[in-house]
């Protein structure tokens, strides 16, 4: 988690949650079919297991508008069921009212941060938006959680990895007092 360390910005956006009653998080992709779903099913079984589920709310979005109201993809799904996740998301797009909502606007890629930049009412609204790599100790060659849509079961698996690896990171940043 080398970016984080020289990221003060970050830093301080996860410090301001420490003593929040209820962290609430959003993860973004772009379909809302593959990784964001991913990381919510992740998260919220990391949250889960610790036995903090109360302490959060986690859900996923998309930037675009192409699977809305779709279950997660069928492949991302029998991944994730192998693993003991439970992907019953039903797709939605991102909206402006989100950056009222949740505390943590989780990018998957340059590409989503960019749309949810573009789409946030103000510059404290802006604050909100993290990159999820961030977070993934296994990212040292990726900056971004790469989209399996495209590719095979090891894309899908990948996705998984640094998904369980950033989750992991994030909810024990979170906890750190």
């Amino acid at each position: 988690m080398a970016t984080l360390n020289n990221d003060q910005k970050l830093i301080k956006t996860i410090k301001s949650l420490h003593d929040k009653e209820k962290i609430k998080i959003l993860f973004v992709c772009l379909g809302n079919i593959c990784r964001s779903p991913a990381a919510e099913g992740v998260m919220k079984a990391i949250v889960d297991n610790a036995g903090d589920s109360a302490r959060f709310e986690i859900d996923s979005a998309g930037t675009g508008n192409y699977h809305i109201g779709d279950l997660p993809d069928k492949r991302m799904r029998v991944h994730a069921q192998r693993r003991g996740y439970s992907l019953t998301h039903r797709c939605r797009q991102v909206r402006e009212s989100d950056f009222d909502d949740f505390d943590l606007i989780v990018a998957i890629d340059a590409s989503n941060r960019r749309n949810l930049q573009l789409l946030a009412p103000s510059v404290e609204a802006e604050h909100k938006i993290i990159m999820m790599a961030n977070f993934a100790d296994l990212a040292t060659k990726y900056d971004h959680i790469p989209d399996p849509y495209y590719e095979g079961a090891e894309g899908f698996e990948l996705v998984l990895d640094l998904l369980e690896s950033a989750c992991d990171n994030l909810y024990r940043l979170l906890r750190q007092n």
